[in-house]
């Protein structure tokens, strides 16, 4: 009895182990299509990409690159409101299917999660009042920088970073706006779209971009070792850069075309 009992709490934990393994190694593609919805980590805080209308409806070409993508996959869209900071988390933890927030592809990210073909390109800047002469690094040591943390943005000021110069952070974009409308600081190193965000809150800030740190690829974001949604998702931007869709959302919100190492992605 004693061993017939062994035999069968034996069974049992293999059953549930083989169980526990299937359920960890389900393929993501399936889960999303089984659920007939696909949960996208925007963060709305980041105009022109992502933001509330005066109806409180999320527009911005990143809302509607993942209108776009939904539609195209047959799905509904859910979006999960993140910040610069959590979008990894986000997908690392299953808050969300993908991430589609203006997330720079960088070596960093890359060993943590993967990637589809670029979408889309943004500047890192270095952004002050048109009064003030910034050429490079060097001229910012004794000033005051802000920065949103766990953005590119955050990352290339803090390389080049010279001694005497100290760097503000802030959890958010929106919350880095208000600090540079409001005074906190002159400096902000970020995208360009956002220096037109403070000239039209402040317009006597007369913010605009003084040097490039670097131009960084944007792409969506997923989680490692997800083949047939990487597939899928490089399929629907590829496909989306040679019919122009893409091209035309950005340009909507961006006021220019994407730039040719986007572009030529659709190849």
């Amino acid at each position: 009895m004693t061993h017939n009992l062994h035999r069968i709490a034996s069974a049992l934990l293999v059953a549930s182990a083989a169980l526990c393994a299937t359920h960890a190694s389900a393929d993501q593609l399936d889960t999303i299509t089984a659920a007939k919805k696909i949960r996208v980590a925007i963060d709305l805080a980041v105009p022109p990409y992502a933001m509330k209308d005066e109806k409180l409806n999320a527009v911005g070409s990143d809302v509607e690159t993942a209108q776009l993508l939904a539609k195209s996959l047959g799905l509904a869209l859910e979006i999960v409101p993140t910040t610069g900071a959590n979008r990894v988390p986000f997908l690392q933890t299953d808050k969300a299917d993908i991430v589609i927030s203006s997330m720079s592809v960088t070596p960093e990210r890359e060993k943590v999660v993967d990637f589809s073909i670029p979408y889309a390109a943004i500047l890192a800047v270095v952004g002050a009042p048109k009064s003030m002469t910034l050429t490079g690094p060097a001229d910012l040591v004794g000033k005051k920088i802000i920065s949103t943390r766990g953005t590119t943005n955050d990352q290339e000021v803090t390389k080049i970073l010279p001694a005497g110069a100290q760097i503000v952070r802030f959890d958010d974009d929106a919350t880095s706006i208000t600090a540079v409308v409001s005074g906190q600081a002159d400096i902000f190193a970020t995208a360009p779209p956002l220096l037109k965000t403070i000239n039209e809150k402040n317009p006597a800030k007369q913010m605009e971009p003084k040097f490039t740190m670097k131009v960084n690829m944007l792409a969506i974001g997923l989680r490692k070792n997800e083949p047939r949604l990487k597939e899928k998702l490089d399929a629907f931007v590829k496909a989306h850069l040679q019919s122009g869709e893409l091209n035309t959302i950005y340009k909507k919100y961006h006021g220019a075309d994407l730039p040719v190492e986007v572009t030529r992605n659709g190849g």
